[in-house]
């Protein structure tokens, strides 16, 4: 017979039971945006803290702010934040954790009040936030808040019903700072680059938009580390669930999984204070600035350079594809020859590690993503992970081959709608502007190179780009993609 989720103390789950008194916790974290990232990062790292004893006022409170958290809110609820966690390790081997750090739950749209009290209280040092690159709400061509968003118009205009996590927030601290609850830190769990000081902008332009007193306060009293997250967690499907509550023997509503590989690295600047995360592995530092180069140049940007090309030869997810020897080694020469001379090695990383832990991530069976999510939206990810890289290769006059590769693939991509082996695909694209599109049909391979991702560099005048990216384009039409991998990387 399974087990089910024990609602205080010990619960018999092979591998790691919650090894504390749940009852004796109390919350100095408040958390924004219950999704599966955050339950399988800062909810495992808090939960192995508070397993070490003498740390109970780290607990975390849970907050869902939208209509479409209802389920998963409502399944943790009904067992007091408890679920489980598998860690699928790249050797096949899999271990089991009950998580128990999430303390208590709000939903918003049930009890906005509850949730405007909890930023007010105290006790809550550590307000945290996964609320995705959007949520933030910043216009992605002039790098501006956009108060004209309908919601956020709603909130400016009623500051004690909020809807949006804006709204929440300044609601919170309006009555955090006229109860005199002291200062507070606001810390992004976002993978976007510089994430502190983007929360910062997005926040602070809302404030100074509603209530100019409560911004200045704010700007003394809170603070916005930058921090770098990893850890890759796919979407949880009821097959998953099946699947999941089978292999830990535990009947669990809300089970998530994830890879082993897990990284945090955070920026120590904590106004009211902070649990020690080190002891559990987090990592912090004065600048995050390198981690995230490190991260943007190598993992993200090789995501992107085998996003097109894999799909279009007819793979459709990843650890397929970098078991296919041809595209491992494409993607290593890439990481050893054109990002990694622009890739300082940050703290103690061993970059060589580094690289060959990528691959045996990329590989992992049990939590492959789909190539089609690594290809969705280039126009947003183009310009942050592949073209600081291409600019400084240009500027250099380095070998561009693998880049050129790379930007036809993406023209392959776009304009032709089936993949190698004649299926058809959709484009999911939705930041292509109209002009991009008169580009993408052009009979000129060249006129592409001025497609909007592009846009921080002149491609057109670089000859050397040109002329590689010319024969790539005409191998892929006459060719296929494996056939010009295959030259390009077998020796």
């Amino acid at each position: 017979m399974k087990k089910e989720l024990q609602r205080h103390g010990k619960a018999k789950i092979p591998g790691a039971p919650v090894p504390y008194d749940r009852t004796k916790i109390h919350p100095g974290i408040l958390h924004i945006g219950v999704g599966n990232f955050h339950r399988a990062h800062e909810e495992f790292y808090t939960n192995q803290l508070l397993g070490m004893g003498g740390r109970e006022e780290w607990g975390i409170y849970g907050v869902a702010l939208l209509p479409q958290d209802e389920p998963l809110y409502k399944a943790l609820k009904s067992q007091d934040g408890l679920y489980t966690l598998t860690a699928c390790g790249r050797d096949g081997r899999d271990e089991f954790y009950e998580i128990g750090s999430l303390v208590d739950l709000a939903w918003g749209p049930e009890n906005p009040q509850s949730v405007i009290d909890r930023i007010a209280d105290p006790r809550i040092k550590i307000i945290t936030l996964t609320i995705m690159e959007g949520g933030y709400n910043i216009d992605k061509e002039t790098g501006e808040f956009m108060l004209g968003s309908k919601d956020v118009k709603h909130d400016l205009e009623h500051p004690g019903h909020p809807r949006t996590v804006f709204g929440f927030l300044a609601a919170g601290l309006r009555k955090r700072r006229k109860n005199g609850a002291g200062p507070v830190t606001v810390l992004s769990c976002d993978n976007l680059q510089h994430n502190g000081d983007t929360a910062r902008k997005a926040f602070i332009s809302f404030i100074e938009a509603q209530d100019s007193e409560l911004a200045r306060w704010v700007k003394k009293n809170v603070t916005f580390p930058n921090s770098m997250v990893d850890r890759i967690t796919p979407a949880v499907t009821p097959d998953d669930v099946k699947r999941l509550n089978a292999q830990s023997g535990v009947e669990d509503a809300a089970p998530v999984y994830s890879e082993d590989f897990i990284q945090w690295v955070i920026e120590d600047d904590f106004i009211a204070g902070r649990p020690d995360w080190e002891a559990a592995g987090a990592e912090f530092t004065d600048d995050v600035s390198a981690y995230e180069n490190m991260k943007l140049s190598l993992l993200n940007a090789s995501h992107s350079l085998l996003s097109y090309p894999a799909f279009l030869a007819g793979y459709r997810r990843v650890d397929e594809a970098v078991r296919d020897e041809r595209f491992a080694r494409y993607l290593r020469l890439f990481m050893d020859r054109d990002a990694g001379p622009y890739v300082p090695a940050p703290g103690n990383t061993d970059l060589e590690l580094y690289k060959k832990t990528l691959l045996e991530r990329f590989g992992n069976k049990a939590v492959s993503d789909q190539i089609s999510r690594l290809c969705f939206d280039g126009v947003s990810k183009i310009p942050v992970y592949v073209m600081p890289v291409l600019t400084k290769m240009i500027r250099d006059d380095a070998d561009l081959e693998r880049l050129a590769f790379f930007i036809a693939a993406y023209r392959h991509y776009l304009k032709h709608g089936k993949d190698d082996r004649g299926r058809a695909y959709e484009v999911n694209e939705p930041w292509l502007t109209e002009e991009d599109r008169k580009l993408i049909a052009g009979d000129d391979p060249v006129d592409f190179l001025g497609l909007s991702p592009f846009r921080s560099t002149d491609l057109k005048a670089a000859d050397k780009f040109v002329s590689q990216y010319r024969s790539m384009v005409e191998g892929l039409e006459k060719d296929g993609v494996l056939s010009v991998l295959e030259k390009m990387v077998l020796p």
